[in-house]
């Protein structure tokens, strides 16, 4: 006996390929990240020929990992590729790994849950945009007085808060899907290949 089997089935086909993209542009961004390196550091090895470092090139790559992390966290969770001690679960019955399976997964959604509050709280920190009735509404606080940008660059801060406020959310929905599948799990009595 399953909880919803086939709406669980169809829910993970549709958060599967919502994960895969999200990494996949996680990758590209990452990608660009170690691009932007690159150039940089050839750049300061020829100064002497009138080139130089990319400018703001660590701001450019700080602001691509935490893009990149927050898109690869719904994957990792969705495919359960999260750090796990395999040596006391390996040797146990199904149905217990299955519990043990679940109880991890209900405590990454409440870790993914207070991910995803602090960070949407930071990004209504710094999003200086939107009328405060309406910012009231969707718990952002009121406006900055000033936006904050990067020092070099001076890129607005909000973006890649947003940005990884998107790869939180989605984070989250995972976790609870995981849990809607981990609970499916205990119930047959296995877990099934994922």
């Amino acid at each position: 006996m399953a909880l919803a089997a086939n709406l669980e089935a169809r829910t993970g086909r549709v958060l599967d390929a919502l994960c895969r993209l999200l990494a996949l542009s996680g990758g590209l961004v990452l990608v660009t990240a170690a691009i932007v390196t690159v150039v940089s550091i050839i750049g300061r090895s020829l100064l002497f020929a009138g080139l130089g470092p990319v400018r703001g090139d660590f701001e450019l790559v700080e602001i691509s990992c935490a893009i990149a992390i927050f898109a690869f966290l719904p994957w990792c969770q969705f495919n359960r590729g999260h750090v796990t001690v395999d040596v006391f679960v390996d040797r146990m019955p199904a149905r217990a790994k299955a519990v043990f399976g679940l109880i991890g997964d209900v405590a990454i959604t409440i870790v993914s849950g207070l991910i995803l509050w602090r960070l949407y709280l930071g990004f209504g920190e710094k999003f200086p945009y939107g009328i405060d009735r309406v910012r009231d509404v969707l718990g952002m606080g009121s406006r900055p007085y000033y936006p904050e940008t990067t020092y070099e660059l001076e890129l607005p801060v909000w973006i890649p808060f947003g940005l990884s406020t998107i790869g939180a959310a989605l984070f989250f929905v995972v976790s609870l899907y995981t849990v809607w599948r981990a609970l499916n799990w205990v119930l047959t009595g296995r877990e099934a290949a994922i």
